[in-house]
């Protein structure tokens, strides 16, 4: 008896207006914090809650609004550049980054409704910006592109540190949050860097240090 060949279903090529609804999805989900899902676990699950003051709980909440802040930034940052990318593997790796700031993002919320707190209403303005920037850096090539991770990574595991130092010691919620948002974001510099990653001129870095101070000095109030 004979047998038919196996055939195999192809992928469907998506068109550019299923990426942009796909986008779009992206950015909604991002800035309304809904639909949004963790593909790990957060890091403070199963930990009972540590702070007791009202001055405690208000100085981590301001922080941790700070930290979200800037995942939204990221998760703008790595769609600009996925959109703009030149090789199909630099955008794998945006998409793969992406999605682990996604969990940083879940991660960060649930700790700031855990405090009774609330997000940045600046993030629609922050995602703007960090989007035109991920664009334009992709735009300009591959090897500037993920430079810009690797400058964005490096500045953001420094004010995380500077946060892990800030946080009291019976905060162990959040504390477990950033070590592990410390570890992915050097591991996302790490692999820009050996992806072919050009370094910045310095007067980049200096722009970026001054918007992130700017994010920085203002998501922890608003």
């Amino acid at each position: 008896m004979s047998t038919l060949p196996l055939v195999r279903p192809r992928t469907r090529q998506l068109s550019l207006l299923d990426r942009l609804v796909g986008e779009v999805d992206t950015v909604v989900k991002t800035l309304t914090n809904k639909g949004l899902v963790a593909s790990r676990p957060s890091p403070a699950s199963g930990h009972s809650e540590g702070l007791t003051s009202d001055s405690e709980k208000r100085h981590v909440a301001g922080l941790m609004r700070v930290n979200h802040a800037g995942e939204v930034c990221a998760q703008a940052l790595y769609q600009g550049q996925a959109l703009t990318a030149k090789l199909p593997e630099v955008r794998e790796e945006m998409r793969d980054a992406a999605q682990e700031e996604v969990d940083h993002l879940v991660w960060c919320k649930e700790r700031l409704d855990q405090l009774d707190s609330h997000t940045s209403i600046l993030n629609p303005l922050w995602y703007g910006l960090s989007f035109g920037l991920g664009a334009l850096a992709g735009a300009a090539g591959d090897k500037w592109s993920l430079g810009f991770v690797a400058a964005t990574e490096e500045r953001v595991c420094r004010h995380l540190k500077d946060h892990l130092k800030q946080l009291p010691e019976s905060d162990r919620r959040s504390r477990l949050i950033l070590q592990t948002m410390i570890e992915d974001e050097q591991r996302h510099g790490e692999t820009a860097l050996e992806a072919g990653g050009a370094e910045l001129p310095k007067p980049i870095k200096n722009a970026m240090s001054a918007v992130a101070t700017a994010m920085t000095k203002s998501s922890y109030y608003l």
